[in-house]
């Protein structure tokens, strides 16, 4: 065990979280023999397989899921001091690692990094863009610094600081422009578009329908809301996008915008960070930046 180090830790982190080879060598950027003979060398260090290895894929053995989690705590704490470094070092951010919902991050990120770099000069902004479940795992593991997300999130282990409040809107065809709002629970009688599972903002949308066990009359799904959108505009169906989303959405798609009867649905959007990072005070500061950046691009956009 005295040969044990940070490196083969994170080898098999990677290996544990992508199930293959092939992906967690490009994860830690080497080959997949060199990462093989790692994961080997560790197995026979420890005196016990780790893996159960096939042709497609490999899975934790029991050994593998208790060390695991083990890892995954001792690599957390590692990725903390080196923050614990960063902020008694440097009373601002050098490096900030930021994760964004995919309903979020074309919308504000242009505005937000924008005013980050003017607020904070030299600071490298890290952008990753992917579904809420995987950005909370990415932040307990020390991958992301924060994330903006659709609250709640209900992790114990990660604060949530609220930024603000936000309505959805209807799409319709541009020839709709005008009539009657439908009342929500006539939705679930239209071909509603939705995005794929997994998405916060799909699930949000059918709560408000009162669509849970019981489905539309038609569902089709698309990959982003600029999919959903242009599909509108062909005369598909119907859908519901966040208010941040119109200026952006509508301008190469000919569709009628409509706000619903109270109550109107909304989300609450927030920011979140693990509760024993190291820099508090850091992200505090960059909370408000991010709550100003919004307040003024909402502002602005209420006033076309």
């Amino acid at each position: 065990m005295k040969n044990l180090t940070l490196k083969q830790l994170r080898y098999f982190e990677a290996l544990a979280r992508d199930g293959r080879f092939r992906r967690a060598a490009d994860a830690c950027a080497i080959s997949q023999p060199a990462l093989s003979m790692q994961i080997k060398e560790l197995e026979e260090q420890l005196g016990g397989n780790l893996f159960e290895r096939s042709t497609r894929e490999v899975k934790l053995t029991a050994f593998g899921q208790l060390f695991a989690s083990r890892v995954r705590d001792i690599l957390r704490a590692v990725d903390e001091l080196g923050d614990l470094a960063r902020a008694s070092r440097d009373p601002f951010l050098r490096r900030l690692r930021i994760g964004v919902i995919p309903t979020i991050a074309p919308y504000l990120l242009p505005t937000i990094i924008n005013d980050l770099n003017r607020t904070f000069d030299g600071i490298d902004i890290q952008v990753r863009e992917t579904q809420t479940a995987k950005l909370v795992q990415e932040l307990a593991q020390g991958e992301l610094d924060l994330a903006i997300v659709a609250l709640p999130v209900s992790e114990p282990s990660l604060t949530e600081i609220t930024l603000f409040e936000e309505e959805f809107v209807l799409v319709r065809r541009r020839e709709d422009e005008g009539k009657p709002v439908p009342e929500r629970e006539a939705l679930r009688e239209m071909r509603l578009l939705l995005l794929e599972e997994g998405h916060c903002f799909r699930d949000q949308a059918l709560s408000f329908c009162r669509i849970g066990s019981m489905r539309p009359r038609e569902v089709m799904e698309g990959s982003s809301l600029s999919t959903l959108v242009q599909m509108v505009s062909a005369g598909i169906g119907v859908t519901l996008i966040p208010e941040m989303a119109v200026p952006v959405e509508t301008r190469s798609a000919p569709v009628s915008i409509s706000r619903f009867h109270t109550p109107r649905p909304s989300r609450t959007i927030g920011m979140i960070w693990r509760d024993s990072t190291p820099l508090v005070k850091q992200l505090l500061q960059i909370s408000e930046v991010i709550r100003q950046s919004t307040d003024t691009m909402r502002q602005k956009h209420a006033a076309r």
